[in-house]
């Protein structure tokens, strides 16, 4: 069904443009670009009703009825998926680090060392005197 209306709408699609392209313009003579387009009405000099005005208004239609077709067929989506079959993602693992573990009431606040970095020099007990 859906490979049909794919095939109808294309060749309407192009139907649609030939027969537009076809069609001469409201004002095609010279004159019409100087505003000289006295003697034509609001839809030309034969009416409005001619055979190209009609196969468009038709080929506009299918075309319409086409592409709603096409997109309520493709917005009800089927029920399955790629992704139903996948498998779940694990977590990562921690990688040996530790948790944190709350602070205890009266405890100084002080950040415990990462694992493997070096220790902070002790500060001198007595300040160095300045160099003269």
């Amino acid at each position: 069904m859906t490979i049909l209306l794919v095939t109808l709408h294309v060749m309407v699609c192009f139907a649609l443009i030939v027969v537009v392209l076809l069609q001469s313009g409201k004002g095609a003579e010279m004159g019409a670009s100087f505003g000289a387009s006295g003697s034509q009405s609001v839809f030309g000099a034969g009416g409005g009703n001619t055979f190209m005005s009609k196969l468009t208004t038709y080929a506009a239609v299918i075309f319409m009825l086409t592409s709603l077709s096409l997109a309520f067929i493709s917005g009800k989506g089927g029920g399955s998926s790629i992704m139903s079959k996948a498998p779940k993602a694990k977590p990562a693992p921690m990688g040996g680090m530790p948790l944190q573990q709350p602070m205890k009431p009266g405890a100084p606040a002080t950040a415990p060392a990462a694992p493997g970095a070096p220790a902070a020099p002790a500060a001198p007990a007595t300040p160095a005197a300045p160099a003269k």
